[in-house]
């Protein structure tokens, strides 16, 4: 079953590397994405700093007129590892109240190309959707088939039974970052059955938000 579909996106949380990787399309990538966010009158939430990715897409967001925001924790923003954040930065306590403040600013999120952080918040923000704690449309920005095998992994998933097809439906993407937030603008989220069930009160979500569990769903 169908939901309806997403609202106006006004602020996309993009996920990303710190380092700018090995081909020159990846760091090109972070530059567009920032420049089509800052087109389209979207503003950026991310992780903070000024390196790789995360420091390309921010900076072009930022001169191209929209807001940006950086969520840091003060751990690494004492230590400066991760660069100047561009735009306001907000520091929070820990790694878990950084995506949770960063999942409340946004309307929407992206995955540019990263490691085990990057893969670590997409998959965390989609087990909550999973769970319908929120209906926010995700999206990994498929550069150069960066993620095709990770995509050929949740197709196995499914066919091997543990992962179910509203499931699957959940993570989108696309190769270009116009086509991708044309995608996470109308993407209509399914609704699964089984969890269609689970009432989350707003006290709830919450205390869910505030976990750092690692779901075997």
């Amino acid at each position: 079953m169908a939901g309806s579909s997403s609202p106006q996106i006004r602020n996309i949380c993009v996920f990303g590397g710190s380092s700018p990787g090995k081909e020159k399309e990846f760091l090109e990538s972070a530059n567009h994405l920032g420049q089509v966010l800052a087109e389209r009158k979207i503003h950026l939430v991310y992780g903070g700093g000024s390196l790789g990715l995360m420091g390309g897409v921010s900076i072009a967001t930022f001169l191209g007129g929209s807001q940006v925001l950086g969520v840091v924790p003060k751990a690494l923003a004492k230590e400066d590892l991760l660069g100047k954040t561009i735009g306001e930065e907000l520091q929070v306590s820990t790694m878990s109240e950084r995506l949770n403040t960063m999942f409340k600013h946004a309307d929407a999120f992206i995955a540019l190309l990263g490691g085990l952080g990057t893969l670590e918040e997409i998959f965390h923000i989609s087990s909550w959707a999973q769970l319908h704690i929120h209906y926010k449309p995700i999206g990994l920005l498929n550069v150069n088939g960066f993620y095709d095998k990770l995509l050929s992994f949740l197709d196995q998933a499914v066919e091997q039974e543990f992962l179910t097809s509203s499931a699957r439906q959940i993570i989108i993407s696309a190769a270009t970052a116009e086509q991708l937030i044309d995608q996470l603008q109308s993407f209509i989220p399914m609704i699964d059955p089984s969890m269609s069930r689970i009432h989350w009160s707003t006290e709830e979500s919450c205390k869910k938000l505030r976990l750092d569990l690692s779901l075997r769903l």
